[in-house]
């Protein structure tokens, strides 16, 4: 009886082992996979950063280090001296330092214009297609329904978390939205992240916040006066300078792409692929929303020549680049029905696949329904 007993309790022992080797190397082939394809990885990257092509290890470069999760990436295989010469090798070639405001010449009867025949609201939406890009353009025929909306109009705090743009569509009598300035970001996934603004900030005429600057050195400012002219400005300016310049709302970010029709040419070698955002105005008044789709399978994403270009070919004289990457959104209230069921609220634009929802934020460029 013993031996029966004995033989017994011998299968499932052996059962078990079967079972604990498999899994052993089925762990070790995962484990040397992983490690395999972290090393054709790192060995593609090394080969880039320090290979004979300047330009690949430029945008290569840029597309790391203007995202938050992936800036330190560059620092692995580069030293910082070369880093900041590749961050600020691009510098300025404008030749003014703020926008003038006489070349807006505002038209209050442009409504009549064909343009705008099949569009009752004012707001007219086109795509564009690049080589490694999606792109949604939003052109708004009247100035003065734009304006920097703001996620508490109590003042700010990081003890208050700012606001997603589709929320702000649902509690705001506005018709479309979309990202604006810098915000506070450190990294860390907290209601923080997103609640206070970096640099001033002007929103309904009032000076809201004047704390802070955008991150990785990015001047820049871009606001409209009383007179609904977008002024462009290649500095983080002041309280002080915003009152003189006559700005109703506005806020800090970079660099200014287009100035009184001259393009910042320095912009095309400082940027990578990445999510875009960028607001600029014609001549006419017309004001010009763009927003590229980023970090997807079909759509890479954009560089600062892709936002000028697109701007440019919708008759930009004045443009500044928006905070972009995972902040990039565009939504559309469609009150007319001219592309979707009427009052219907729906995302323009496509965010990283990395994203499930808008990411909160201090300020947003809004636009208030067309008056009847």
């Amino acid at each position: 009886m013993a031996k029966n007993n004995d033989s017994l309790d011998f299968k499932p022992r052996r059962g078990r082992s079967t079972v604990l080797m498999v899994l052993r190397r089925f762990l070790f082939v995962l484990l040397l996979v992983v490690v395999l394809m972290i090393s054709g990885l790192m060995l593609v990257l090394n080969t880039i950063f320090k290979g004979p092509s300047p330009a690949a290890r430029q945008i290569l470069t840029m597309s790391l280090l203007e995202p938050s999760a992936t800036k330190w990436i560059p620092g692995l295989f580069l030293d910082d001296e070369t880093l900041n010469t590749i961050r600020s090798g691009g510098g300025t070639t404008l030749t003014e330092t703020v926008s003038n405001t006489s070349a807006v010449v505002i038209r209050p009867d442009a409504s009549a214009d064909k343009e705008w025949e099949a569009y009752p609201d004012g707001i007219r939406i086109e795509s564009v297609e690049g080589d490694t890009f999606n792109a949604h353009v939003m052109i708004i025929r009247d100035p003065s329904r734009v304006y920097l909306g703001v996620s508490n109009k109590e003042g700010f705090s990081r003890n208050v978390p700012g606001k997603r743009i589709n929320q702000v569509m649902e509690e705001e009598d506005i018709v479309a939205a979309i990202n604006a300035g810098a915000f506070y970001d450190n990294g860390k996934a907290t209601a923080a992240v997103g609640s206070t603004p970096e640099g001033l900030v002007f929103s309904e005429g009032k000076c809201v916040w004047t704390q802070g600057a955008p991150p990785n050195n990015i001047k820049g400012f871009a606001g409209f006066t009383h007179d609904n002219v977008l002024v462009v400005h290649q500095e983080n300016i002041t309280q002080a300078q915003a009152e003189e310049l006559n700005i109703r709302d506005g806020c800090c970010f970079g660099p200014v792409l287009i100035m009184d029709g001259e393009v910042n040419t320095a912009a095309y070698s400082v940027s990578g692929w990445n999510p875009r955002t960028a607001i600029g105005q014609r001549a006419d008044g017309a004001v010009i929303f763009v927003c590229i789709d980023g970090r997807q399978a079909g759509s890479v994403g954009g560089t600062y020549s892709d936002v000028i270009d697109i701007m440019l070919e919708y008759g930009a004289i004045n443009a500044c680049n928006m905070d972009g990457g995972s902040s990039t959104v565009m939504m559309y209230r469609d009150v007319s029905g001219v592309y979707r069921e009427p009052g219907e609220v729906y995302m323009v634009n496509s965010y990283s696949l990395l994203q499930s929802e808008p990411r909160r934020m201090p300020d947003y460029w809004l636009v208030r329904p067309a008056e009847e």
